[in-house]
């Protein structure tokens, strides 16, 4: 028998639930508030203003608090501030895993010695403690450094710290992206295999568009203009995940994914051409979707270009990885991801020449500089790929 005691009571003809209302003087003062027309609509009202209520509880102790812990601090700062801004939830999942699975266990590590008041916090504790996480993986330095930098910006902006010690602390550096190309056999043998395939055209999109994986899976057939050659890339489809609620801090754990639509950053909109064989490519796509019409009474035309035959509805991202992880072995050539057919297009363009400035803005980088510190490598060592490209290697060509 439940014996619990509901939030939510019927009062002159509507529901009711109390409220708490913290004063300036951080006094709790208690109301109510009705009209709702259920006992669930009063309930679930309830529960959002008691979740506000604890958010401005926390936030005004730690202001009052000066002896409050760094690692207290930043897991409010993940729940209540960071993530009431944030509408990025790959990138809030990242966080998330780099606070609660480096950084709060280092401070709560042992006797719990590394983990200090936020005020006390400086440069040098922070040198010592990013030195420390920078030997768990290649990558954690420099991903630490980055959230702790965002938290403690935002405990400066808030008065809890008099200046942001991580701007001074030492620099970790990402480990540069390793590029993996396939050579000009291997290509040829992978388009020969992929025409008769489901992922042809979403492979000619990556080798001679330089697309991104969630770029071409969000591609529509309006995107393309098919008389002038040409199309607009003005969206991605993700797995967008969301992540359950950790409460207790100890470990990230993802609720769900979500295929869902997002623009792309604003420097990835762009408007490309391209050849003649991705043009003839989608008109057989497009035909081939008015078969599936015809076939499936459950198909619905949602107007992607990679659409599940039976219902329309577009592939994951992640089904074109597994297509190129699949296919490669069986034709004994180098395992390559839907990333490399990008980097593949791009080696290409700078063995024809192509300024850096123009690849950049065909591969929808932020600015040039991002491109010629992931190709610097090939542009200094053209020995590398001069079989894979030359004056007579054409689109044409690799079909044949």
């Amino acid at each position: 028998m439940n014996t619990s005691k509901s939030v939510a009571f019927y009062e002159r003809g509507s529901w009711y639930h109390r409220t708490k209302e913290l004063q300036d003087n951080y006094k709790v003062k208690y109301g109510k508030v009705g009209g709702f027309k259920t006992k669930e609509e009063a309930e679930e009202s309830y529960k959002k203003h008691n979740e506000q209520f604890i958010r401005e509880l926390t936030a005004n102790h730690l202001m009052i608090d000066k002896e409050v812990m760094l690692a207290d601090y930043l897991i409010y700062w993940f729940e209540y501030v960071f993530r009431e801004e944030q509408d990025n939830k790959n990138y809030e999942i990242g966080v998330a895993y780099v606070i609660y699975n480096f950084i709060i266990p280092l401070l709560r590590n042992n006797d719990g010695s590394a983990n200090i008041k936020l005020k006390l916090t400086n440069t040098d504790y922070f040198n010592s403690i990013l030195k420390e996480l920078s030997k768990m993986t290649k990558s954690a330095g420099n991903k630490c450094r980055e959230v702790l930098n965002l938290a403690m910006k935002d405990a400066f902006k808030d008065n809890y710290i008099n200046n942001n010690p991580i701007e001074n602390t030492e620099k970790y550096y990402r480990e540069k992206p390793k590029i993996k190309i396939l050579r000009e056999d291997e290509l040829r043998k992978l388009l020969k295999s992929a025409k008769s395939s489901n992922w042809y055209l979403e492979i000619l999109l990556g080798l001679f568009c330089g697309l991104r994986k969630g770029e071409i899976m969000g591609l529509k057939f309006s995107d393309f203009d098919l008389d002038n050659q040409i199309v607009k890339i003005n969206r991605q489809l993700v797995n967008d995940a969301s992540m359950a609620d950790n409460p207790e801090a100890i470990r990230v754990k993802v609720d769900k994914y979500e295929l869902t639509e997002k623009p792309p950053k604003k420097d990835s909109y762009r408007t490309l051409r391209v050849p003649k064989v991705i043009i003839k490519a989608v008109k057989t796509r497009k035909r081939k979707k008015e078969e599936c019409k015809e076939l499936y009474k459950e198909f619905v035309d949602y107007d992607y270009i990679s659409f599940q035959e039976k219902t329309g509805l577009p592939h994951i991202p992640n089904s074109f990885n597994k297509y190129l992880y699949n296919i490669c072995p069986k034709l004994s050539i180098s395992n390559i991801s839907v990333h490399g057919l990008r980097h593949t297009f791009a080696t290409i363009l700078i063995e024809q020449g192509v300024p850096i400035i123009k690849i950049s803005a065909l591969l929808g980088h932020s600015n040039p500089h991002t491109t010629f510190e992931i190709y610097c490598d090939v542009m200094e060592e053209k020995e590398r790929i001069l079989a894979f490209m030359n004056n007579t290697f054409s689109v044409e060509e690799m079909e044949a």
